[in-house]
């Protein structure tokens, strides 16, 4: 939650309230999520546990995910519209290039879980 909350204050236009809900932008709520569980997991059963060891790599995972897949199928579906409306004149809007993350938020986001997962 906090996460999602950050982003109403990360946007370019300054504050924008609607952004809570989004997927995408500063910072990653995945990561901060996954990276959280994962070190609670961590605090709890142990650094060196299988549990933590599982939890990391599905916490790489999503995190591979929400930074190079998602944010690739944004991009490719704009280029394809850009390509069709050459050919033909459509009325379609862009679509959301923030489905996914750059690394640098996935970062930001990890760290933020890392840290609420030490505080709680």
């Amino acid at each position: 939650f906090f996460a999602q909350f950050l982003k109403i204050f990360s946007g370019d236009n300054g504050i924008d309230v609607s952004r809570i809900i989004v997927s995408g932008g500063m910072p990653s709520s995945h990561s901060s999520f996954v990276s959280c569980m994962s070190t609670m997991i961590g605090l709890k059963y142990g650094f060196s546990s299988d549990l933590f060891a599982i939890a990391t790599v599905v916490s790489l995972i999503i995190m591979y995910d929400a930074s190079g897949v998602r944010q690739a199928v944004g991009k490719q579906a704009n280029q394809l519209i850009e390509d069709w409306q050459k050919k033909k004149e459509i009325k379609q809007e862009k679509l959301k290039e923030l489905m996914g993350h750059t690394p640098k938020q996935v970062f930001f986001g990890a760290l933020l879980g890392i840290i609420i997962g030490l505080i709680f």
